[in-house]
């Protein structure tokens, strides 16, 4: 797909047209999205005011074309990618439903359970990441993990531009180990899509925000980029894999398990997130996302010397300088602005 340079060159045109389709779209779609879906403020809310969501509708659509236009760029697409934007538009249409009318907690998660499985259940015989476990279990548990990463994605959207300062540097170097050989090709054209579709988003998200991704935006974009991570750690980059989502990673798990320790009902809307605990610690919308971008810079650069090194002991090294890195900051947000600094 990107043996050749005119073929190299000519991918660059993919995350410039996802940015323009995405903006287009919202433009076309903003007066409907004002009337019919307005996000009213709740108990997990950061705004103050109703403010429309669904802006994912238009990330996804630019997504999806882009990568056709990958195809026939730097053709040929994998077969494979068909039931990534199958399985992923199945999420955005549970997604949409929920945004506008509410979808209990049971029948959203088997909704979502069936995507995520699908994808899974067609991934080829030979993809393993951890062959020291039968394949059913590890099947097993990849459709539990991603799972959990669609929901975290979906968790941690609750702040103007959290998503775009999140998943813009992974897609983009998940784009770039899949340029340098290190990942497989099939993800190159969901990364390139995903990240023009979250640039061309981003202006409208950016604080104080216009437009809210919604669940018709963040459940796939969480099964999307799930998927490339699980295609990055069947390569043996299993460290990089864990190292470009662990801000993510962390503050979901951790916020989950301290919920489910209280006994407290951990499905309901809330705020007891790091980045939304931060806000509340007298930190600014601009220095949450600030801070949590420069992480994401920090472990892109943490992966890809993991990837570089191909050591196990490397590999080691750089997932505790992450991790370190990681709890800094959400010690950080834990504080009061003034202790903090």
């Amino acid at each position: 797909m990107i043996g050749s340079d005119p073929h190299r060159a000519a991918l660059a045109l993919v995350p410039v047209a996802a940015a323009l389709i995405c903006a287009g779209l919202i433009v076309l779609l903003g007066p409907l999205l004002r009337r019919y879906a307005l996000a009213r403020p709740n108990a997990r809310s950061s705004h103050t005011t109703p403010t429309p969501q669904g802006g994912g509708i238009a990330v996804m659509a630019a997504t999806v074309l882009a990568t056709a236009l990958t195809g026939l760029l730097a053709p040929p697409l994998s077969e494979g990618i068909a039931v990534v934007l199958v399985a992923a538009l199945l999420l955005a249409a549970v997604g949409m439903i929920d945004d506008l009318r509410p979808i209990p907690v049971l029948p959203r998660l088997a909704l979502q359970l069936a995507a995520v499985a699908l994808l899974v259940a067609t991934l080829p015989s030979h993809f393993r990441i951890l062959y020291a476990v039968p394949m059913a279990l590890e099947r097993g548990l990849l459709i539990l993990g991603l799972l959990w990463f669609v929901n975290l994605v979906n968790f941690m959207d609750g702040l103007d531009w959290m998503t775009v300062a999140e998943m813009l540097p992974m897609t983009l170097m998940l784009a770039a180990f899949t340029l340098l050989g290190e990942a497989p090709t099939n993800i190159l054209p969901i990364a390139l899509g995903l990240a023009g579709a979250l640039a061309g988003f981003a202006p409208f998200n950016r604080p104080v925000a216009r437009l809210f991704l919604g669940d018709v935006g963040s459940l796939p974009i969480g099964l999307l980029t799930g998927w490339c991570l699980l295609e990055l750690a069947g390569q043996a980059h299993i460290a990089a894999a864990l190292l470009l989502p662990l801000y993510y990673l962390a503050d979901a798990t951790i916020t989950l398990l301290r919920r489910m320790a209280k006994r407290e009902r951990f499905w309901d809307a809330h705020r007891s997130h790091f980045y939304q605990r931060a806000i509340d610690n007298g930190f600014t919308v601009g220095q949450v996302i600030g801070s949590v971008f420069l992480l994401n810079l920090l472990l892109a650069g943490l992966a890809a010397i993991s990837i570089a090194s191909a050591s196990m002991p490397v590999d080691a090294l750089m997932l505790a300088i992450g991790a370190l890195a990681v709890t800094g900051l959400l010690v950080r947000f834990s504080r009061s602005r003034a202790h903090a600094c």
